[in-house]
């Protein structure tokens, strides 16, 4: 690359001093997406229901990275915490750049069949993948329409776009998730709704400044059995499931500058799932 590529492209996916909040930070994709953007220099907001495990992801970020990195729990459930949570960050960091709605609940009863599922469970996942995201923009949008200029991020899933195939899940195992593992209707819609919340968004701050696009990821291997691991991949036309790291390029891209233009958006990574 020559010098003068370097300097017109060389820094186009750099975060440097933009503050970025991610919820759902210490999760499976959360920490992967913290890390990537304190090393890209941003200043780094974790957020997670639990304020020790935000603390002490934090506290190796900034150790290792040498940037600022802070921890600030909330209860995504709550608008109460949400609202108190969103007036903390504003009152350390005085205005959000990328505001990065990647948290998504599992409630109890996540996985039961749609015949006898609870509508408190479906309430429950409905409150955090869908209420909080619109209570996050609520709070945090609004101050970068003021100033001209944002990045918000909503993470959906490739079953926001399109159907699960049941099949993949005979003979499934997640250990860490408790046994037999689906997708179950909520999630669908739950993710669909972001989709659409997007789009709501991009048309409504879009001439503010404020770029509002979804990451939507296929499926990422994190424990699932290898049976599983080979139904949905034997789906996949490059025949394997996501490694956590493979988000992080596009989550970049719609968190800095290389994406000053893209707007209202639904950047799929999903190896071509979508595409049959």
């Amino acid at each position: 690359m020559s010098e003068v590529a370097k300097s017109l492209y060389g820094d186009l996916f750099r975060v440097d001093g933009k503050v970025v909040v991610v919820t759902g930070g210490v999760g499976i994709l959360g920490r992967g997406y913290c890390r990537a953007l304190a090393e890209m220099g941003a200043d780094v907001v974790i957020a997670d229901l639990h304020q020790e495990t935000c603390d002490a992801q934090a506290a190796t970020l900034a150790n290792e990275t040498g940037v600022r990195v802070t921890a600030m729990a909330v209860d995504l459930s709550s608008e109460g915490s949400i609202v108190d949570w969103a007036k903390r960050i504003l009152d350390t960091h005085g205005r959000v750049d990328v505001l990065m709605n990647n948290a998504a609940a599992k409630a109890e009863g996540f996985f039961a069949p749609l015949e006898n599922y609870s509508l408190k469970t479906w309430n429950d996942v409905m409150a955090v993948n869908v209420n909080a995201v619109f209570l996050a923009v609520r709070e945090l949008g609004p101050g970068m329409a003021q100033r001209g200029k944002g990045s918000i991020i909503n993470v959906s899933s490739i079953y926001g776009v399109v159907a699960p195939d049941q099949r993949i899940y005979e003979g499934s195992w997640y250990e860490e998730l408790g046994g037999a593992i689906n997708t179950p209707m909520i999630y669908s819609a739950s993710k669909g709704a972001v989709i659409a919340m997007t789009r709501y968004l991009a048309t409504y701050w879009g001439s503010k400044g404020v770029r509002v696009n979804c990451l939507t990821p296929g499926g990422v291997a994190s424990g699932q059995n290898e049976e599983f691991d080979k139904r949905y991949s034997a789906r996949v036309p490059m025949g394997r499931m996501a490694k956590s790291d493979e988000m992080i390029g596009a989550m970049l891209y719609l968190a800095s500058d290389a994406s000053s233009y893209v707007n209202g958006q639904n950047i799929i990574v999903d190896g071509g799932w979508t595409a049959w």
